[in-house]
């Protein structure tokens, strides 16, 4: 019994993953061109989420930040979960609601790129955030599942993972940002290394 529990659940992640490539290899490597000419623009990547798509946001920012596969420069980007005293001020002087969206008005620029996961598509930060990256001109992409919540509607490019299950969500999301940092670091570097 737990052998088989097992198994099932890496099956349905592998099957998960395979259905979503499907679906959105090509936006894949369309987003990864939107990131590198954002950052040939000097442009920074923020990303935000709760929970586990928190430190999604987080891990992908660092692969950026530091390096994924090869060591080169850094690139700009930022998971806007991880300062403690921005998310403790934003929440009790405002609304939890708030604590994406006042950060997004303060790092934000027209030609920045805004990455919101969420495995509902629900989660008013989130939403709030990428309303807020709209109205400063950032590119909107929204991570989510099956369903797609209400992100969907508001993103300029939305990838929604075909499950309902958070953990194979989230499993299919850390796979897609693993994915963007290869093609990303592959096409800025491949000449310099």
């Amino acid at each position: 019994m737990d052998k088989q529990l097992v198994v099932e659940a890496f099956e349905s992640s592998a099957d998960i993953k395979c259905r979503f490539v499907q679906t959105y290899a090509q936006q894949i490597i369309d987003i990864a061109q939107i990131i590198i000419r954002a950052f040939h623009d000097n442009r920074k990547v923020l990303l935000f989420g709760n929970g586990g798509s928190a430190t999604d946001a987080s891990h992908i920012a660092a692969e950026f930040v530091g390096r994924y596969k090869r060591d080169r420069a850094a690139l700009p980007a930022l998971a806007l979960a991880t300062d403690m005293a921005a998310l403790t001020c934003i929440a009790n002087d405002y609304e939890y609601t708030d604590i994406f969206s006042r950060q997004i008005e303060a790092h934000g620029n027209k030609g920045d790129v805004a990455i919101a996961i969420s495995t509902s598509g629900n989660s008013p930060n989130v939403l709030r955030g990428i309303q807020v990256a709209h109205e400063r001109g950032l590119v909107t992409i929204g991570w989510t599942g099956q369903t797609g919540g209400q992100l969907m509607d508001l993103v300029d490019y939305s990838f929604q993972v075909p499950s309902t299950v958070t953990a194979r969500i989230q499993e299919c999301h850390i796979t897609l940002g693993h994915v963007l940092c290869e093609i990303i670091e592959e096409r800025l570097f491949a000449q310099t290394t």
